[in-house]
């Protein structure tokens, strides 16, 4: 095991550490960050205050708006010169968030990206595609960063020119491969398409993230390229990916606890919730030197799960993201996550794993239909067998969500692929027509 010291510290210990890290990280926050020491004072608290891991709940939160009020280096806890590197978020619905690290921080990101790949078996003899995005998104330089830290080969791909990778895992005898898992699905289909049996290549083992994926999926990814694929969490705003992984026991993902503290709390009042009880993920982290953050709310949906993983690993797992709070759709009242929807559709035959949610009003009431490839088989069938499955479907999709949604097949490779992030939902009632 990567680090195994510090992976299966005694709880106590553990715990001990965190909180020694904690009270250190408040102090240094309120000295060195105008931000922070504004906000703690409004707040009525001083770093003396903070004595155990219970007194972080009288520590504010710390909002994705907040990040962007303070755009570009309102959150650096040192000086300008010590910043090696900086990355970013997208800032598509405003000013993007910036991450910037110091030497000591790049050394962390390599450490806890290097458990992650561990945690798939990668070692100084594997070589590793990163087919994340390069440049400032986290996720490729995260990725290179533990491969090289392990020790393995690092072929900087990054996102896009699917030729070229299906190429250079030909080539090169890839072994891992790192990216979206729905870039993964398009380049198994972009090698069938080409004549190359995906399954039948070195690659063994896959790291994938940056988007919300189902287990229909990961079953869809491992039996199209013949591997074990893996979920990673993270995000631009704590280091971006090496946050937590699943360990080879898949069941949750390990958060390195040592460097990043995690809550469950309610959503809607912020009171902190126990471990087990589903809630939104926040985030602390105890050792970052560049932007240090305090609470971060994630809007991820998830729970904390206690107990002893028999990997030997001490710190807490989370269990895989149920969505967002942000990205949960209400449709006539009822709270529904695309996941759901794409649990559905994975557990189909004669469809591909290919899809869109559009959400529309027609006069006053909310209309959701999916749209959804079918297969090059159906496609040739009967079009009673296609309106058939497309009956179908619609009476899956409202076993799971408990609304009326309606189910359009659509022709094979119809729907746009991603090279990255896929776009799946398309909320039409946002937009207002003038005119």
């Amino acid at each position: 095991m990567w680090n195994d010291g510090v992976q299966t510290l005694p709880v106590a210990e553990l715990r001990r550490l965190q909180a020694e890290r904690l009270r250190a990280q408040v102090r240094r926050l309120y000295e060195r960050v105008p931000f922070y020491t504004q906000r703690l004072d409004a707040a009525g608290v001083r770093p003396d205050d903070i004595e155990t891991l219970d007194d972080i709940a009288r520590l504010p939160f710390t909002s994705k708006c907040d990040m962007r009020e303070v755009f570009p280096f309102g959150l650096l806890a040192v000086d300008r010169s010590e910043i090696v590197e900086a990355h970013m978020s997208s800032g598509t619905t405003g000013k993007p968030v910036v991450d910037a690290y110091t030497r000591g921080d790049l050394e962390l990101w390599g450490d806890v990206m290097g458990r992650t790949l561990d945690m798939g078996g990668v070692g100084a003899s594997d070589i590793v595609q990163v087919a994340y995005g390069y440049g400032l998104f986290t996720g490729g330089f995260g990725a290179h960063y533990g491969g090289q830290a392990l020790g393995a080969m690092v072929l900087p791909v990054s996102s896009g020119n699917t030729h070229r990778q299906l190429d250079t895992l030909v080539d090169f005898g890839t072994t891992a491969l790192c990216c979206t898992p729905s870039y993964a699905l398009y380049i198994a289909e972009y090698a069938a398409k080409h004549g190359v049996d995906a399954a039948a290549l070195p690659l063994r083992v896959g790291f994938f993230g940056a988007e919300p994926w189902s287990l229909e999926m990961r079953a869809d990814i491992e039996r199209r390229l013949g591997i074990k694929a893996f979920d990673i969490y993270g995000l631009t705003e704590i280091i971006g990916p090496g946050v937590g992984a699943e360990c080879p026991g898949q069941d949750g993902l390990h958060i390195f606890e040592d460097h990043f503290y995690p809550e469950i709390v309610d959503p809607d009042s912020g009171r902190p919730l126990p471990d087990g009880e589903r809630g939104e993920l926040v985030l602390t982290t105890l050792t970052r030197e560049g932007t240090p953050v305090l609470r971060y709310r994630t809007r991820d949906i998830t729970y904390l799960m206690p107990e002893p993983c028999a990997c030997g690993r001490t710190s807490r797992r989370i269990h895989r993201l149920m969505g967002r709070t942000d990205d949960m759709l209400i449709v006539r009242g009822v709270n529904v996550f695309p996941q759901q929807i794409e649990q559905v559709l994975l557990r189909v035959a004669d469809v591909e794993p290919h899809y869109r949610i559009i959400v529309d009003r027609d006069g006053s009431m909310d209309t959701l239909t999916v749209e959804v490839e079918m297969s090059e088989s159906l496609f040739s069938d009967d079009l009673g067998d296609v309106l058939a499955l497309e009956r179908a479907i619609e009476r899956e999709l409202h076993a799971e969500t408990g609304i009326q949604a309606r189910c359009v097949l659509v022709n094979p490779q119809t729907i746009e692929r991603s090279e990255g992030k896929a776009k799946r939902v398309f909320d039409r009632r946002k937009v207002t027509t003038h005119a």
